[in-house]
């Protein structure tokens, strides 16, 4: 088998097309033969050496694939060889075939193309368990989502403006803007241009920038505001006004998807299914895909994300 290996830290010309050992497949897993895995932020942290994968998980990159199930372990409930499925991953995604819970694997929704389901179980889970689970967002309400053009916003302007809620995102260029608009957010601000804290009073926000954003998120939460930090991209540690929060009768929650036990995985997986895979089946939500670069010229993959010009998902294709 072969897989995208890690040579040492750095940039995308450390990421190798090697032959390495077979996944080995133990009760309750599923071995799936991948058609395509897609590029995550955290896929290139990892590259870079500041986002190890949790213990006992994959070495090898990559956090969501799709592609057939080839063989199931004992123990394993409703998967079959033969079934066209997606899976959430704690790590292993850039590889011809990957070894993953069951509880983690989902059937590929209908009407989308195997190979373009390698883009929705990552942020599908991320943004239907942060901020529908975790961040509580009702129809009527306002969802603020900072980076809107990435994976993660693409699919959260979507999935938000197909529950009825009022979308507002931040991106970084006009054309961005504009894509983003097209997806349904009702105002996308170029935080290059305005403060977005100074524009918008927002029920939920889903934040992937962390400490440079916390005082002006605060600030943009309504009373009864939640704020749902998910990355750290702007620094891990901030001053947070306590006083600002208790006005407001607010909450800041800081959550992770990766490192999440099986069994928690599991469950926001099968709620994903029962609340996102029919508007997905329906077209009201749809993976955004930039670009197919073939798995083997995966470093190419990352100098599009580390361009930051991308919209959407850049997808891995065997």
């Amino acid at each position: 088998m072969r897989a995208i290996e890690i040579a040492e830290p750095g940039g995308p010309e450390v990421l190798r097309w090697h032959e390495v050992p077979e996944p080995e497949v133990g009760p309750g897993d599923v071995l799936v033969e991948v058609a395509a895995s897609a590029v995550n932020r955290a896929d290139v942290l990892q590259r870079q050496g500041f986002y190890d994968p949790p213990p006992g998980a994959s070495p090898y990159p990559g956090l969501e694939v799709s592609g057939v199930v080839a063989r199931v372990g004992a123990d394993v409930e409703h998967v079959r060889p033969g079934d066209e499925v997606c899976a959430l991953l704690a790590g292993g995604g850039y590889a011809e075939r990957v070894a993953v819970p069951w509880q983690q694997v989902m059937r590929a929704p209908a009407g989308v193309p195997l190979v373009e389901a390698a883009g929705l179980p990552e942020v599908a889970c991320t943004v239907w368990s942060n901020v529908f689970m975790t961040g509580r967002l009702r129809r009527g309400e306002t969802l603020l989502v900072h980076g809107g053009a990435s994976g993660i916003g693409t699919f959260a302007v979507q999935l938000a403006k197909a529950f009825g809620s009022r979308v507002v995102a931040t991106v970084g260029s006009a054309e961005k803007a504009e894509r983003v608009r097209e997806l349904g957010a009702d105002e996308v601000i170029n935080y290059r241009e305005e403060d977005f804290s100074e524009k918008v009073r927002a029920d939920v926000i889903l934040d992937i920038i962390g400490a440079k954003y916390l005082a002006r998120n605060v600030r943009a939460l309504r009373t009864g505001g939640r704020l749902v930090v998910i990355g750290l991209q702007g620094g891990s540690k901030a001053e947070l006004d306590l006083g600002a929060l208790l006005a407001k009768r607010a909450s800041v929650h800081a959550t992770a998807l990766r490192s999440r036990p099986v069994d928690e995985k599991g469950a926001i997986v099968r709620s994903l299914v029962d609340n996102v895979w029919p508007l997905v089946e329906a077209g009201a939500v749809r993976p955004v895909v930039y670009a197919r670069v073939p798995l083997a010229e995966a470093a190419e993959a990352h100098r599009m994300v580390d361009s930051g010009e991308h919209v959407g998902k850049i997808l891995l294709v065997r």
